[in-house]
Parts: C-alpha cells; structure tokens; sequence
C-alpha cells in the first residue's frame, strides 16, 4: 500500500507556477488565493479560513510574501486560521519582508525612500517598495491587494505567531527577509527535519 501524500496549503501563492521550497516538492500542493483569476484549489480570504474551511487538514501551511498584505489589526486572524486548519505537529512556513533589517540598511547606506535597496530578477526595488509593496507591480496589474499595509520584525512576527497559539518557533533572517518555522503541537519529527539547522 502507498503512503498518502503530505499535504501543503500555499497561502495567497498567486502563481501555481512559482516553486515551492525543494523540501516540499513531494507534497501535495492547494494553492489558496483571494483572486479567482490564479484559478485556486481554494477560493478564499485568509482571514476567513477558519469559518471556511474544516480543521485540522493539512500537514504545512506555507506562506511566502503575503502576511505583510494584511493590516496590521487583520495578522492574529491570519494566523489563527493557519493554526486552525493545521493537523497536530503540523508546521507553519511564513516569509516576510524583514523591515529591521531593511531600515539598517536604509540607514546604513544613507538611502532615501525612493532609492533602490537592491536589484532582483524582476527589476529595481526601493526602499519604498519593500515598505509599501512593490510600486511597479501595483501599477501595472492595478490589483491594489499587492499593497503592503503593515510590517515585521523578527521580535514582532514571533510575538505574533506565538500569540496565535503556535509552539516550538524556529525563526532566521538574512536578505532582508525573514523566515518563520511554527507548530501547532509539539513539532512532528519528519517535519521538524524540514527546519534548516543554521
């Protein structure tokens, strides 16, 4: 008899087409999204995922570059409906702008607001569109939900997860990114294995 499939819900993923971190290929992938037009698995706003959706269905609820397009009020019901629908032992992956790091840098290089913080594949990015959410993208799809409308520090965004009921946090930051590793129990062994070790 196979084994069933792990399985991963990608929050606010907007593009099947965008891979998944390589530990999680394996997993069977929903894709949850606000916007019809990425044709989801699950349409839905993620603050009504626990009214919505049944609990306790997925082993990882992974969510890259969309805590930050919630107001700063709306996060704790966020990240209640991912505890919600979580199995025991299963684990949250949130990424997320790191606006610490981002202000030391800004600092560090005497950067105004409208100066570029960094290059990446998609283009120039300033200090205002990590701040505010891409300008660019914003203008050119006219979707103004790829706004940002609030921000995290490390300190900020594990207080966050912990008060959403999430135990045994594993946290890193680097690229001005910050990367959170959570459980909803005590961690599951095959999925703690997931956590990187630096």
């Amino acid at each position: 008899m196979s084994q069933l499939k792990m399985k991963l819900l990608n929050v606010g993923g907007n593009d099947r087409n965008i891979r998944l971190p390589e530990e999680f290929e394996e997993f069977e992938h929903l894709l949850l999204d606000i916007d019809p037009a990425v044709n989801p698995d699950v349409l839905c706003d993620a603050r009504e995922m626990t009214s919505k959706l049944g609990g306790n269905q997925f082993d990882v609820v992974y969510c890259s570059h969309n805590l930050e397009h919630y107001y700063e009020h709306d996060v704790n019901k966020v990240l209640t409906s991912f505890w919600h629908v979580l199995k025991d032992g299963g684990m949250l992956v949130a990424r997320v702008p790191d606006m610490g790091a981002v202000m030391r840098a800004a600092v560090a290089q005497d950067l105004d607001i409208d100066d570029v913080l960094y290059q990446a594949d998609a283009g120039s990015i300033r200090v205002l569109d990590v701040m505010y959410g891409w300008s660019a993208q914003i203008e050119r799809s006219g979707v103004e939900f790829f706004a940002h409308k609030t921000g995290f520090t490390v300190k900020s965004l594990v207080a966050k997860v912990q008060k959403a009921g999430f135990v045994d946090v594993y946290m890193a930051s680097n690229n001005l990114e910050i990367w959170v590793w959570a459980f909803k129990t005590a961690a599951r062994a095959d999925l703690l294995a997931k956590v990187p070790k630096n």
